[in-house]
């Protein structure tokens, strides 16, 4: 089995319990462990696969509580750094009735993980490499250390994986620049995984399959648009398909993407290394209708990695 690396940002998710409620009006909270790249890497472990991440948390509780819980998953939390300097980050949310979501987002040591805190990583260990990006693009020591994995990735030849993660709430104004840097992280990968939202703004569209259409011009990579109960909009090589999801009754969205990702790179840690670039697109079909029901079933609990502990390779077998 091939193991696996992420990198981006360990966080906790400070979910507001009282329905409906804003962030101002809210009054309690649900610590939850989180950070989309700790979520793949939880979803990968919780189907049984090999995986190790790169981050950084406060010397704090949270911190502590952070790995902790990515430890009972049987994550590799070895390149998880303690920053008495920096907080723990904080995401807070609301999920409002009108399905919205209320954000508020406190920044802390995440984006100071350097590049010096990973030179002793044996790269070798690792073929594929998942890169998570709600943070790393907000610049900092992250950003530079999140761009050199990238360049070691491929001078060794590794799968390269990544997930955007846009959140408008996070950059503002600095829409261009998340723009500009994802299309770097494209163009450099082997597979990527996006939300219709984030197709529309990484193409300038405002149709799926027009969005899909560019990737297919732009880029050699396999893609997976996420369409939420209407599945994944698959594409490679001047193909594309819309593959559907199961159904199931919604509980919390948090962390299907992420859940969908670790089920697609736990498919592909079962593979010999050499044969991930040269998959069909009937391969690459089988994968996502398996990643769909690991997305899908993520939704019927509350909290992304509370909802991961349900996960098994049955799930995705069935």
């Amino acid at each position: 089995m091939n193991k696996i690396f992420c990198i981006g940002e360990a966080l906790i998710d400070m979910i507001c319990t009282d329905k409906g409620q804003s962030l101002t009006d809210g009054e309690n909270f649900l610590k939850k462990a989180g950070g989309a790249p700790m979520n793949v890497a939880a979803a990968i472990a919780a189907l049984g696969g090999d995986v190790a991440v790169a981050a950084k948390v406060g010397a704090d509780p949270f911190g502590k509580h952070l790995k902790e819980v990515l430890t009972t998953f049987s994550v590799d939390t070895s390149l998880i750094f303690e920053d008495p300097h920096h907080f723990t980050t904080f995401a807070f949310v609301s999920l409002m009735n009108n399905g919205e979501r209320d954000f508020y987002f406190n920044r802390g040591a995440d984006g100071q993980l350097h590049t010096d805190d990973i030179q002793s990583l044996n790269w070798s260990d690792f073929k594929i490499f998942h890169f998570g990006s709600a943070t790393a693009f907000l610049g900092g020591p992250l950003q530079a250390t999140y761009t050199s994995v990238l360049q070691q990735a491929r001078k060794q030849n590794g799968f390269i994986s990544f997930d955007p993660n846009y959140r408008h709430l996070l950059f503002g104004n600095r829409q261009q620049e998340f723009i500009s840097r994802s299309w770097e992280f494209i163009s450099a990968c082997h597979f990527f995984k996006i939300s219709d939202e984030e197709a529309f703004l990484l193409t300038n569209t405002q149709d799926v399959h027009t969005a899909a259409r560019i990737f297919l011009e732009k880029s050699d990579a396999v893609f997976a648009i996420t369409l939420g109960a209407d599945g994944t909009l698959l594409g490679y090589k001047n193909e594309i398909i819309t593959i559907p999801s199961i159904k199931v009754n919604p509980i919390d969205t948090t962390g299907a993407g992420d859940a969908f990702v670790g089920a697609v790179l736990y498919q592909l840690s079962k593979m010999k290394s050499s044969d991930l670039t040269s998959l069909d697109f009937f391969s690459w079909q089988q994968i996502v209708t398996q990643a769909n029901k690991a997305g899908a079933r993520t939704c019927e609990y509350m909290g992304a990695m509370e909802a991961f502990r349900h996960l098994s390779q049955d799930i995705i077998k069935k």
